[in-house]
């Protein structure tokens, strides 16, 4: 892995990257109520007595699941005692959800490691606020804070102690529906390397300062101020961001985002936990809840079932017949069979990072061509056996329109080695039309056990069938072949980052055809409509740094397929792209860690 020295926060010098039921209930009993009426009968009251062996919904969390409420001893000493245990966890077995009760807690600084969720218990963010911090640091790292994955914050209001958080992450490390009464630094202490990062539906009342952080993206929130950029930083739906000005500065500044959706969360009415299911916002722009509660729609814990690790998947999928939503608790969870989500609406929810790994090679989730599925929350991890897929949205040939009520994809990551090895053909295939991927990770990865150009081999990331796609932060790197691969039409991306695999053995390996490498970002030549912003793709081909990339980007020369803001980069060297996008944007600059841009294409 390269270190590069940084400077100051004022002149920083980014480097490289980093590593890096009860009973089979009826539709009406299994559709969510509007928040304010009552919610209907619970599962129990529907259940025919026919169906004795039938699944309960709800139930307690689990013991990964961390409860508080403001009166709760020791409340630091337990944020200490996880901390400690996953600081430098990177592929370990624990996960955690640490969870606060509306109401005010003092003095409190919540470190977060690798797999903890931190989350309040509102409906506002401001119903839980915590005087005191919750911090994403790298000094288990040296100061380097490109392998901070795997970690979120969601549904709180913070008043820092200095006045300023710091939330130093990489990617996987969504910060949601997040009210900071202060300042918000990106870096880790020191300033060093920083590879994120992801805001949505927060209000920052006081300035964001990325400082080495090489790309953001935030979307649908509010900024007091946005101190400096790397090398791409983009906004779609931010109140008080910096105006367009990319390459210099690098903003990519968009007034609205097109359609959004935010992620169902979890919360206490009363004293029943319920799921929140936020309403579907088109031309979005600023929070879901700054002017109190938020729109959207209620699902009370009876109609979930609440699973636990070594529940089966023949269970899971029992669960989902019987008309139940499904709610994985902290763990790992083994599948050796499909979860196969049929029913328009299902909700698919996971906590502290809910793992699932396909033990036979099959694939690991899959829906039907249905309104309204959500997937949120939790991560896949390919098994020893090669699975051709990992998550698909919608089968092959899906054409039914769900523009009014899309399946949304929030803070689903996928991996693929690392933890142990893993393979996959595909990690994730889009085939449903209007399908929101709202924040994914798709990392082959580039550390960890399992590693290797054959023993993780996985050839392609992402892969776009369905036409009318929107990708609102879109993270996929270092795939054999292409990173992501567009078919549909009409797609749009906002922020997409990506770097080459690091471990390409030669020349020849990335070959394709008569094409020097694979793009990291592929749209088809059948493909007439295709829109993306702020895109950004690197290289650093350490094992044999005379590999030359011809492009990041490629795409049909038409002028219904639009790119702005695209660059591509050479971390030290280690490598080259000849072209941007096509044959389009000067190479990169020998070992200069200088980007390349286009601000327009064609």
């Amino acid at each position: 892995m390269p270190h590069l020295p940084m400077d100051s926060p004022d002149s920083v010098r980014p480097l490289p990257a980093r590593r890096s039921v009860l009973g089979a209930i009826a539709a009406t009993a299994a559709a969510p109520t509007l928040l304010g009426l009552s919610s209907p009968a619970s599962a129990a009251s529907a259940a025919p007595a026919a169906q004795p062996r039938a699944l309960p919904g709800g139930g307690d969390l689990g013991p990964n699941v961390i409860v508080f409420d403001p009166s709760t001893s020791g409340i630091q000493a337990k944020l200490d005692e996880v901390f400690r245990q996953q600081e430098s966890a990177q592929f370990g077995t624990g996960r955690y959800a640490l969870l606060f009760k509306p109401g005010t807690y003092n003095g409190l600084n919540a470190q977060l490691g690798f797999y903890t969720s931190i989350a309040g218990l509102g409906l506002s963010p401001d119903d839980t606020a915590i005087n005191g911090d919750v911090t994403v640091d790298a000094g288990w790292f040296n100061g380097n804070a490109t392998q901070n994955f795997w970690r979120s914050a969601e549904n709180l209001a913070l008043t820092p102690v200095s006045g300023t958080n710091r939330w130093a992450v990489a990617q996987a490390a969504p910060f949601r529906r997040m009210h900071v009464r202060g300042g918000l630094n990106l870096a880790p202490t020191g300033y060093g390397w920083a590879s994120g990062g992801y805001i949505a539906d927060s209000r920052i009342d006081g300035s964001v300062g990325p400082y080495s952080q090489q790309q953001w993206y935030t979307r649908d929130s509010s900024v007091g101020g946005w101190a400096n950029a790397v090398w791409n930083m983009v906004f779609s739906g931010v109140q008080g961001t910096p105006a367009q000005s990319f390459p210099n500065p690098p903003y990519t500044t968009l007034d609205t985002t097109p359609v959004s959706r935010e992620k169902p969360f979890l919360y206490l009415n009363g004293s029943e936990y319920h799921v929140f299911l936020p309403e579907r916002r088109t031309n979005a722009r600023g929070t879901t809840w700054g002017s109190g509660t938020p729109r959207g729609t209620s699902l009370p814990l009876t109609q979930f079932y609440v699973a636990k690790p070594g529940v089966t998947a023949a269970t899971l999928n029992a669960a989902l017949t019987q008309g139940l939503h499904l709610l994985l608790t902290p763990g790992i969870y083994h599948l050796d069979q499909t979860i196969q989500v049929n029913r328009a609406g299902t909700v698919v929810l996971g906590l502290g990072y809910a793992t699932l790994i396909p033990d036979n090679g099959v694939t690991a989730l899959r829906t039907a061509d249905v309104d309204g599925v959500r997937l949120a929350g939790f991560l896949i991890d390919a098994g020893p056996v090669n699975s051709s897929t990992l998550l698909e949205v919608g089968p092959t040939g899906a054409s039914a329109s769900h523009s009014a009520n899309p399946t949304t994809v929030q803070d689903v990551f996928i991996r693929i080695g690392g933890a142990g090895a893993g393979k996959a053909t595909t990690s994730m295939v889009i085939n449903s039309r209007h399908t929101i991927i709202d924040h994914t990770w798709v990392w082959r990865a580039d550390h960890g056990t399992g590693v290797g150009w054959e023993t993780n081999r996985a050839d392609y990331g992402i892969r776009v069938n369905g036409d009318d796609v929107l990708a609102t932060g879109l993270f996929v790197e270092h795939f054999n072949k292409y990173d992501v691969q567009w078919y549909g039409q009409r797609g749009r991306t906002i922020f997409f980052q990506n770097e080459k695999a690091y471990d390409a053995p030669n020349q020849a390996a990335i070959q394709n055809g008569n094409v020097k490498g694979y793009a990291a970002y592929k749209v088809a030549d059948s493909v007439t409509t295709h829109e993306g912003w702020g895109l950004g793709s690197y290289c650093y081909y350490n094992v044999d740094p005379t590999i030359v990339q011809h492009n990041g980007f490629a795409a049909p020369n038409t002028p219904g397929v639009k790119f702005h803001d695209l660059l591509v980069v050479s971390l030290g060297g280690q490598g080259q792209y000849e072209h941007v996008v096509n044959e389009t944007g000067a190479p990169t600059s020998g070992t200069s860690t200088v980007p390349s841009t286009v601000v327009s294409y064609p």
